[in-house]
């Protein structure tokens, strides 16, 4: 397998960065909405709750963005 550049290696490390920024950004979004404030000593059902909001919203917005590229 060939090594990245290290400009390659850099916008990886980039993309990633948002992606965790964005995902974090949502996380605190969704817990708001759900009246959730996130942190050791909310329960667990609260926590999971926001986690299966997010992944509820993350898997429609990779069907709706699946839709779009397949329609090219």
């Amino acid at each position: 397998m060939p090594r990245k550049s290290n400009s390659q290696q850099s916008n990886s490390t980039k993309s990633k960065t948002q992606s965790k920024q964005t995902q974090n950004r949502m996380k605190y979004e969704i817990a708001k909405e759900c009246g959730v404030e996130l942190g050791a000593n909310t329960s667990s059902k609260q926590n999971g709750k926001v986690g299966g909001e997010v992944t509820k919203r993350l898997v429609e917005k990779g069907k709706t963005s699946s839709k779009r590229s397949s329609s090219r």
